[in-house]
């Protein structure tokens, strides 16, 4: 089945758990932000994202711009299924490979190959694909026998490698990235940034989240510029950039 994403009025709050303190109140009624106001429990909450509405298909490349805090990363937990809208309708078709951070659900207690192992089986893989996967992730990281041991006494540098390798080991039909990653020392750098653009490349959808111009010129197709939360503008990347640089 080919991939699609289909977004209808979606809107995502985060609730501001004390938020009934006397000054988070005011902030709401004064509208400092523009972005606090009170949900139907009378709780603080943030409008992280207000009404946004897309569709994509199959070689679709979409890039998100906006300021920090404009809403893109959550977004893409949104379209990841980490965050779940307040309101309208978010449909997601085809295997979804999230980048938001190449870490993410990596246990330091266990060894490196176990975790190549967790991951393999919440992709639902089976016993030679799993096998496969920790072949590749160990040929890219280049971690010899530290791969069977503790991810907790890895350097920074080593760990940078083991999750980035396993973040771009298993090709999806949906890519979400926030931001272009690419890991490790000068030696490493060309070979993720290999990696990295054959992963973009095999995927059927890319959603890119990214402060970098020149790369969404080179990989978009098209872009939404998100501004406190709604859309500001959307179509070809060099007419919302030039919109988007022009603003400050």
């Amino acid at each position: 089945m080919a991939a699609s994403i289909t977004l209808s009025g979606v809107s995502i709050d985060f609730p501001l758990y004390h938020g009934n303190a006397r000054s988070l109140k005011k902030l709401v009624f004064s509208s400092v932000s523009g972005r606090m106001s009170a949900d139907a429990r009378h709780r603080v909450v943030v409008e992280a994202v207000r009404n946004v509405s897309f569709s994509l298909a199959s070689g679709d490349r979409l890039g998100l711009v906006g300021r920090n805090g404009a809403g893109k990363t959550s977004l893409l937990r949104a379209l990841a299924g980490i965050y779940e809208p307040v309101a309208g309708a978010l449909r997601v078709v085809g295997s979804i490979n999230a980048l938001l951070d190449p870490n993410l659900g990596m246990n330091i207690d266990l060894t490196g190959r176990e975790n190549i192992v967790l991951r393999g089986q919440y992709n639902r893989l089976n016993r030679a694909e799993i096998k496969r996967l920790a072949d590749d992730v160990a040929e890219f990281a280049e971690l010899g026998d530290f791969l069977d041991l503790p991810v907790r006494i890895y350097s920074s540098g080593m760990l940078v490698r083991l999750g980035f390798g396993l973040a771009t080991a298993i090709k999806p039909q949906v890519l979400l990235m926030d931001e272009w990653l690419l890991a490790g020392d000068a030696n490493f750098l060309g070979k993720a940034r290999a990696r990295l653009e054959d992963l973009v490349r095999g995927a059927e959808i890319l959603v890119l989240s990214t402060h970098l111009p020149d790369v969404v010129r080179d990989w978009c197709t098209r872009v939404i510029w998100l501004d406190q939360g709604r859309v500001r503008a959307d179509g070809l990347p060099d007419v919302v950039l030039g919109e988007y640089l022009a603003s400050g």
